[in-house]
């Protein structure tokens, strides 16, 4: 009679919650929009939609926040059905404190090692290891982005869903969607004011300097697509932040609905944007960015990346990374991004730095040593490392790194990423100079 009696209570429990409605922080499963299976989830924040319905913002706890959304109270029950998630992409998100507590034997947890695991792994440290300053700041801007504002928006030709939290001012912040103009990136909330605008502004480039053009394909070929030439053919802009300060702050708002991390986009005088675009008989559409430090300290040739969503697996990420290293080249140092990285971030870096290393030795058919690598790709010395490391091609004799290859390997190594999508780029069409050399440039 007892387990009858429970056998029948159970349902009315689940009804029962489901009319309150499950509370903030409760654990969950929902059926997620990119592949319609459910997945564990925890309740972030709840509202009522106009018709006096619940619905929950979402944070599947297998995968990154630029999954989390709002759904109605029909997708999501208790603790059960959940599926694999084969078809997402994981990506931890745990701080580097919990993944070293796995670590166990004599290993001392030294703040280098601590900051090594962490660099290998991309992840940022936990509240609790930032100074109690950082970790008040730190919890409020937590709390702050949690909850995403802008669902979408609408940027030229294409409809792109938001990731994440981005600090558009009121009442913008409110909108479901914003409608951003391509060329000056201001944002409005109707249709119509933006084509209003669009028909007034005479701008239809961003506002720099044009220090980039892909080369035309030969007269003999006009169809031909490949090594620098591309299609659409491509430009890259230089946009001072302290010159074109709005534009720059717009354009850092719009990439925060991308990327997961904080950013000051009110703070744009010392940095420099490098902006890649689409270009046709219309004018030049944004498809991704880079930033820069005008002087940085840490020697960093690249601070913020973004590809927008849309223009994602055409080869544009790697474009702006080798970008980022033409500059160096050109400043006669060794680069490297601004950690950490994100998890896309880091993927595109891996590849990068392994195509880029392979082709110098491949290319230079003769012993090279870690200075020698560094030199001709501009790559700091450590990502050498670390990059030959993971392709098994450096032993650490006596005290010192050597690299153990062959071109049969090499070749071997090349193979796997011949199919990658790869746009050269032609340094005999880059004009640019160094910020800070004699050219009235400060």
């Amino acid at each position: 009679m007892v387990q009858s009696r429970h056998a029948r209570s159970e349902p009315a429990v689940l009804d029962a919650r489901r009319e309150e409605g499950y509370g903030i922080g409760t654990r969950v499963s929902c059926e997620a929009t990119v592949d319609g299976v459910h997945h564990p989830a925890e309740i972030v924040e709840r509202k009522l939609d106009k018709a006096g319905g619940l619905h929950y913002y979402v944070h599947y706890t297998e995968f990154d926040k630029r999954l989390d959304e709002w759904v109605p109270a029909s997708r999501i029950s208790g603790l059960h059905s959940v599926g694999s998630g084969e078809g997402l992409s994981r990506a931890s998100t745990a701080p580097a404190s919990d993944l070293l507590a796995g670590l166990t034997g004599d290993q001392k947890m030294t703040r280098r090692l601590k900051r090594q695991f962490a660099e290998m792994h991309h992840v940022g440290p936990g509240v609790e290891e930032l100074p109690p300053l950082d970790q008040h700041a730190e919890k409020e801007h937590q709390e702050k982005t949690k909850v995403k504002n802008v669902q979408s928006i609408e940027l030229g030709r294409y409809q792109m869903d938001t990731w994440y939290y981005s600090p558009y001012p009121e009442p913008h912040a409110s909108c479901e969607r914003l409608y951003i103009c391509e060329y000056t990136l201001k944002y409005f909330r109707k249709r119509r004011t933006l084509l209003r605008h669009l028909a007034k502004t005479p701008l239809r480039a961003p506002p720099g300097d044009e220090i980039y053009r892909s080369p035309p394909p030969p007269a003999s070929d006009p169809g031909r697509v490949g090594g620098a030439i591309a299609s659409p053919p491509l430009s890259m802009y230089e946009v001072d932040g302290k010159k074109a300060k709005v534009y720059c702050q717009n354009l850092c708002l719009l990439s925060k609905l991308f990327l997961d991390h904080k950013t000051l986009y009110y703070d744009v005088d010392p940095f420099l944007f490098y902006v890649l675009c689409e270009r046709d008989a219309h004018g030049s559409h944004v498809v991704g960015y880079f930033s820069k430090e005008k002087d940085s300290a840490e020697g960093n040739n690249l601070a913020c990346i973004l590809t927008l969503p849309a223009h994602q697996r055409k080869g544009y990420g790697r474009f702006l990374i080798a970008f980022s290293y033409e500059l160096s080249k050109k400043e006669g140092r060794l680069g490297s991004p601004e950690r950490p990285l994100s998890d896309l971030g880091a993927v595109s870096y891996r590849s990068y730095w392994m195509r880029a290393i392979l082709e110098a030795l491949r290319d230079h058919r003769s012993a090279m040593s870690i200075k020698d690598i560094s030199e001709a790709t501009a790559i700091r010395t450590d990502d050498v490392v670390k990059t030959l490391e993971s392709l098994s091609l450096i032993k650490y004799w006596k005290g010192d790194h050597i690299i153990s290859v062959t071109q049969k390997i090499i070749e071997e190594h090349m193979r796997t990423i011949a199919n990658q999508k790869t746009i050269d780029i032609d340094v005999s069409r880059l004009h640019w100079t160094p910020y800070g050399k004699l050219d009235g440039r400060r």
